[in-house]
């Protein structure tokens, strides 16, 4: 059983979107195909957004949620999802079977300030 609301802490590096969640053994997981745009548009408002954001996430609607994510196809083992709002499309990849045991049908998510003066960045570098 999984929670019903998960968070990540993305950040960029070296110019590419990724984060680290030792919980599930992912280190600068990088965010590819058409997620990194969609993340620009979610972190639009938050100053320092390079330097880490919070990103909540579930398969269920939540209050204030940004986006809506709609499967469309699985493709090289990841799966491509559909923000119909804004037209795009990204392939989340293999690394979603860490959160999920299947790929969910829609994903929710909101992007939000860190609330504190430290980066999401790990120390060591």
């Amino acid at each position: 059983m999984s929670n019903a609301m998960m968070v990540i802490f993305p950040y960029r590096y070296e110019h590419t979107w990724v984060f680290d969640d030792e919980g599930v053994g992912l280190v600068r997981e990088p965010f590819v195909s058409g997620i990194p745009a969609m993340i620009d548009i979610l972190v639009q408002d938050i100053p320092n957004a390079d330097k880490g954001f919070k990103l909540l996430f579930s398969v269920n609607p939540f209050p204030g949620y940004q986006a809506e994510l709609v499967w469309l196809r699985e493709e090289y083992g990841g799966n491509w999802y559909r923000w119909h709002q804004k037209n795009m499309e990204g392939w989340l990849c293999p690394a979603l079977f860490k959160y999920f045991s299947e790929p969910p049908i829609k994903i929710y998510s909101k992007a939000e300030k860190l609330h504190s003066s430290l980066s999401a960045i790990p120390n060591k570098l």
